[in-house]
């Protein structure tokens, strides 16, 4: 299937390939992602969604496909694509040894905002995830979901056209959890912003996405909204659906061959 890109869409993906020692992560998926949309990756652990995340974002090379992302190329236009998109990654990434504001400072820096409205923008997105009260505090001393709150208003620094989160909720309760969608859907209803997330929670998907993509073994299996894809299959909720698609359950513990390939991946580069 070619997906031809257009105003309409600001993600559009076709046949995308990313390989590991000859295993295929990402087996030849295509789809596109509207503008202002909220857009899920549902699928287990090793399933191929954050691979996919880090292809968009320029973290990893495709081994073949083609990505154009707000008009341009990742693989050949980082820079550009990079200013186009704001990032919650699934492990955390502020300086705990920074408070709230210099993390802020720190990052608005490293994307060139202009020092005319750094400061303003900074209040506004502390203020924005109840943040401002606590922005001279060690990022030692935050709950998880503060880190996580401080982690979604460090993203949206620079106006990004799209929000990445890679299992943003991971490991939060669920009032915070709540707490932390409330703050995204605000913000692409005010900004007019895309979000893109990954998930394996089933209500997440549910609640939140305008479209879901089911992704299992590097294979997207269907997309559609929730009511969709629940009248597809006949079933009578999203997961009844999931599994219907895919044959089983969520397999949220299972450490696949993907799984193993990466963490001896990352064991290589340290030693490098």
């Amino acid at each position: 299937m070619i997906l031809n890109p257009d105003n309409a869409n600001i993600i559009t993906v076709t046949d995308l390939v990313k390989k590991f020692n000859g295993l295929a992560a990402v087996d030849s998926i295509s789809f596109a992602v509207e503008r202002g949309e909220v857009f899920a990756f549902l699928g287990p652990n090793g399933a191929g969604k954050s691979t996919t995340i880090k292809m968009l974002t320029t973290l990893l090379k495709p081994t073949s496909g083609h990505v154009i992302l707000n008009g341009n190329n990742p693989a050949e236009h980082k820079d550009a694509v990079r200013k186009s998109f704001g990032i919650v990654f699934q492990d955390p990434s502020l300086d705990d040894d920074l408070t709230a504001l210099e993390n802020m400072r720190y990052h608005a820096v490293l994307y060139k905002v202009p020092k005319d409205v750094r400061d303003r923008r900074i209040e506004e997105l502390l203020r924005f995830v109840e943040l401002w009260e606590r922005r001279n505090s060690l990022v030692k001393t935050f709950s998880g979901g503060m880190k996580r709150r401080l982690e979604i208003a460090r993203g949206l620094l620079h106006h990004p056209r799209i929000l990445f989160l890679d299992e943003p909720t991971l490991g939060l309760d669920p009032q915070t959890r709540s707490h932390i969608w409330n703050y995204i859907k605000d913000i692409n209803q005010k900004e007019d912003m895309t979000v893109f997330f990954t998930t394996h929670y089933m209500d997440e998907a549910e609640k939140i996405a305008d479209r879901i993509a089911i992704i299992d073994r590097g294979k997207i299996i269907a997309i559609g909204s929730a009511n969709d894809l629940i009248e597809r299959t006949k079933t009578t909720s999203l997961e009844e659906a999931f599994i219907s698609l895919t044959g089983s359950a969520i397999r949220e513990q299972e450490v696949g061959a993907i799984d193993q390939l990466r963490a001896r991946g990352k064991m290589w580069r340290r030693k490098r």
